[in-house]
């Protein structure tokens, strides 16, 4: 596969440059390593597209994953608690998992566990692989990213999304590149308040 676009948001990419540019150049070259082609498995039910060989999001997630593994990249979870007060949720917000539920419960409330968990990380850089439906991207951009670089995880998040020309080749309903990126920017510049670096992949 190819990053035909790039797109950096908060200085993202300039981030990655300068301080991590060899973690950058490893992004790349697991890209160009999935055979895209290979993962051209699923034929499809829909009525648009009946009986047309799509694209399998799940088979292109299965190669990400062996690859970023092999390149010592690893999967990441930060657990917290949450209630239905909003003010305690405020007070516990940034203490230790351990704290926050005891303090919750100090207070009487109900504490619940909760966790967000990324699919590659390394040297507090985060990438998302998403060739899921819209609210996963949505949910990775506007949630999963900022709370890792909130709790100070990371310092980039990557999202790393198909362009329009192959998410055309995938079942219905899958987001892409064009479509997050005109989002992204319809938010206004501050708005995810984390540095990220948008990736369209084609074959």
């Amino acid at each position: 596969m190819i990053a035909s676009e790039i797109y950096s948001h908060l200085n993202g990419l300039e981030f990655l440059q300068v301080h991590e540019p060899d973690l950058w150049l490893e992004i790349l070259n697991v890209v160009a390593k999935i055979d895209a082609e290979k993962c051209r498995t699923k034929l499809s039910n829909e009525k648009r597209k009946a009986h047309k060989l799509l694209y399998s999001p799940i088979a292109l997630n299965k190669l990400f994953k062996n690859e970023f593994a092999d390149s010592g990249w690893y999967e990441s979870r930060v657990s917290y608690w949450i209630t239905k007060d909003v003010n305690l949720i405020r007070k516990t917000l940034h203490l230790p998992p351990d704290l926050q539920k005891q303090e919750i419960e100090i207070s009487g409330a109900k504490a619940f566990y909760s966790y967000n968990q990324t699919d590659f990380i390394k040297k507090r850089v985060a990438v998302e692989v998403q060739f899921g439906k819209y609210a996963f991207v949505a949910y990775d951009l506007f949630v999963k990213h900022l709370a890792f670089y909130v709790g100070d995880k990371i310092d980039v998040g990557i999202e790393i999304l198909p362009m329009r020309a192959l998410q055309r080749n995938m079942s219905s309903g899958i987001s892409s590149y064009e479509g997050e990126l005109y989002n992204v920017a319809r938010q206004g510049r501050g708005v995810p308040a984390v540095p990220l670096v948008i990736i369209g992949v084609e074959p």
